[in-house]
């Protein structure tokens, strides 16, 4: 099983770093062409010109035992 860490992204546009720390909890970029979501519960990325190398994945995770 994997445990997230840390959910963050940084924008390519204007370099701003996100991070999302719960669940739910929706954080855009300063110019508004990335976000992230999700905390530690599950990642979600998203961008606006359809190409995922808009951002740079910064999130950690870890492997855990059930």
């Amino acid at each position: 099983m994997t445990k997230i860490i840390k959910n963050a992204i940084q924008c390519k546009y204007c370099g701003e770093i996100i991070e999302s720390t719960s669940a739910h909890d929706f954080i855009t970029c300063k110019c508004g062409k990335v976000f992230v979501d999700g905390g530690h519960e599950y990642l979600r990325r998203g961008y606006t010109n359809s190409a995922k190398d808009d951002f740079i994945d910064l999130s950690e995770t870890i492997e855990v035992e059930n």
